[in-house]
């Protein structure tokens, strides 16, 4: 018997109240990120006024105040929807919900199953796929006034938001369609590894989940993704040359170039990749990007994501994700069987897969906590190594202003918080990369002079 197996049996005790640990495991991450994002509010409303030092001559008093008011609109909101989302959880375990929506989907299945579903689909499997789409609606409902709000008043206060009504409505409606189509089958095969594997599902469900993040990453951009945006080949002339140009010169496995209409829904701007780690690449390029920025600028960004790609940044923490995901198959082993947990919640006799894996999510919240941090560690060491990159092909300047520019854009906060920050942000801030280039720039420039 392995230790995680030890641990879940030493804690499968008769009477054991998991109910007591998990609302306090939720309560407990409520009132940590509160804190953080109090310090934050404080932190931007002491310096409400203030331009950073490096930033002086480069933004001006009226944009750093207007950012950072909507820096503090987003944290006051945050505060309210984790309290919104807590206040859920608490209602869901104090009133059984998890056990009478299970109930619910055996009868629904029992009453209507024969109409709708084929022969093969019956059982525990189909049971949780009907268990599933009840709490998918229930919490469409519930997130509704938040998504809402979010958009249409914060959003539109400051002057991003391009939804319509009518759009938002669709995108929803398109994004339930999506994950009835995939999610109930990706789900299904969850469920059945576990089931048929018992005891040794771990490594059998950490290839599956593999298998189905490279199925999304090539299905994503050919038939989900033009559902929501086009896209269009960026036409020729001097920015696609130039962008065609770096790549080349960095053996970048180039295949497309892409303008993409984010103006459509927002006026922030972005740049990515799409394409298998080890694979050709197409770049998607916001048109608000293209808009706003030089083509200097814009070709800096894509040297700062060429970067990752030289540095193999994607494809470690693919590796480490794949890692994390098979820790935490390996400790919900010790859980799955542990009859204490489902008996806290309502289950005296059933013992569903499903839930016992939701219950366990639950559990495992302060290990969550510390993985998020650590991934955040490491994702703000990449940014730094990839403009570092981006500086050293020459575009330090250009990558700076860049920076500026998206940062002005996006009304991003001019100052943080240390400890919001290295707890919250998986990106270096402005000010540190900033600062941070100019050092690289140096460097450069005195390897030249030598």
């Amino acid at each position: 018997m392995g230790l995680i197996d030890s641990v879940g049996l030493l804690l499968d005790k008769p009477g054991f109240d998991w109910k007591l640990v998990i609302v306090g495991f939720s309560t407990a991450n409520f009132i940590f990120d509160s804190y953080l994002k109090y310090r934050q509010i404080k932190e931007v409303n002491r310096n409400a006024n203030k331009i950073p030092t490096i930033l002086q001559g480069k933004i001006d008093e009226k944009t750093v105040l207007k950012s950072s008011n909507y820096g503090i609109d987003k944290l006051k909101f945050s505060l309210f929807t984790s309290f919104y989302s807590l206040a859920q959880n608490l209602a869901f375990i104090k009133f059984d919900i998890l056990p009478k929506l299970w109930t619910s989907s055996a009868n629904l299945l029992l009453n209507y199953g024969s109409k709708i579903l084929p022969a093969f689909m019956n059982g525990a499997i189909a049971q949780s796929l009907v268990f599933v789409g009840q709490i998918s609606l229930i919490s469409l409902v519930f997130g509704l006034p938040i998504t809402y709000y979010s958009n249409f008043v914060i959003e539109e206060k400051y002057g991003f938001n391009k939804l319509t009504v009518k759009l938002w409505i669709t995108d929803m409606v398109k994004s339930l369609f999506i994950g009835c189509l995939l999610g109930a089958p990706i789900l299904a095969g969850f469920l059945k590894i576990i089931e048929y594997f018992g005891d040794s599902f771990t490594y059998y469900l950490s290839i599956f989940l593999f298998v189905v993040q490279i199925f999304l990453i090539i299905v994503y951009p050919k038939f989900i993704q033009p559902l929501f945006n086009k896209l269009t080949p960026l036409e020729d002339g001097e920015l696609k040359t130039t962008i065609e140009k770096l790549a080349h010169s960095q053996k970048f496995p180039l295949d497309k170039l892409y303008v993409i209409d984010g103006s459509k829904r927002s006026s922030h701007s972005n740049a990515y990749f799409m394409g298998l780690p080890w694979g050709s690449k197409q770049i998607v390029l916001f048109d608000t990007l293209v808009e706003k920025s030089t083509v200097p600028e814009t070709t800096a960004v894509l040297g700062h994501e060429i970067g990752h790609w030289a540095l193999s940044h994607t494809t470690k923490l693919l590796v480490i994700s794949q890692v994390h995901i098979f820790f935490i198959f390996s400790l919900f082993a010790g859980f799955i069987k542990n009859n204490s947990l489902f008996e806290s919640f309502g289950f005296p006799v059933e013992r569903p897969i499903l839930i016992g894996f939701m219950l366990f999510g639950d559990i495992l919240k302060p290990i969550d906590a510390i993985m998020e941090f650590v991934m955040n560690l490491i994702s703000r060491e990449y940014e730094y190594q990839a403009d570092k990159y981006a500086a050293e092909l020459g575009y330090a300047d250009e990558l700076k202003q860049a920076l500026i520019n998206l940062h002005k854009e996006n009304l991003s906060t001019v100052t943080v918080d240390w400890l919001y920050s290295a707890y919250s942000y998986n990106h270096p801030h402005v000010t540190e990369r900033l600062e941070y280039i100019d050092e690289v720039a140096k460097k450069v420039e005195s390897k030249k002079l030598d």
